[in-house]
């Protein structure tokens, strides 16, 4: 299947087989791509925690609104989390960063007031979101990206310390009668003409 396939079938997931797990195997691949997602500069201001435990995994859907079934059905969550500490980002950029990369942070974005510097690095984290949504699909895991979540509920509970929480993913195996699915409901999309420019 080429990637234009694997678009055509991709969709944000609504009911999950409960009963359908993700092997080790490939929650370990999911990781490591995880670990080779693009940021600005290789800044990689993030960490991704992943949730397997259902107990755990029940308290966070419990403060995730209308996201709680989704996430107690799925067979794992994925907290994807910036940096919000601007000093930690600086020290773990040093060691191994290129003068080059050094100059242009100094001179572009250190430079920039505090909010504008951590909206940089959660900008880097979102980026990583397409990547790993894209991985999941290459690897006929189904996915739920999810902004409603409760984000300082997620930080006391998964004690997330010098890292924000902004987004989640629930992964795992759709129901088969979920309604959501393309061969249900068709993917609606804007034509090409109107969001796509060639000059």
């Amino acid at each position: 299947m080429n990637f234009l396939n694997i678009a055509e079938n991709r969709y944000t997931t609504k009911k999950y087989n409960p009963n359908k797990k993700i092997t080790e195997e490939k929650i370990e691949d999911l990781k490591k791509i995880l670990r080779l997602c693009p940021s600005s500069i290789n800044c990689q201001p993030w960490k991704f925690i992943f949730i397997s435990d259902e107990k755990l995994k029940k308290q966070l859907a419990e403060v995730s609104y209308w996201n709680e079934y989704k996430i107690k059905e799925a067979s794992h969550l994925v907290i994807f989390t910036a940096i919000d500490d601007i000093a930690k980002l600086e020290n773990q950029m040093k060691p191994y960063l290129p003068e080059g990369s050094i100059t242009f942070y100094n001179e572009f974005i250190k430079t920039l007031p505090e909010s504008g510097i951590k909206s940089w690095m959660q900008h880097q984290v979102y980026l990583s979101l397409g990547f790993f949504l894209s991985a999941c699909a290459c690897m006929k895991i189904d996915s739920t990206p999810m902004e409603g979540i409760n984000k300082e509920k997620y930080a006391e509970i998964v004690k997330t310390g010098e890292y924000k929480p902004l987004f989640a993913v629930a992964i795992g195996y759709r129901d088969e009668n979920d309604h959501n699915q393309p061969s249900i409901s068709p993917k609606s999309r804007l034509s090409i003409e109107k969001i796509i420019q060639s000059l």
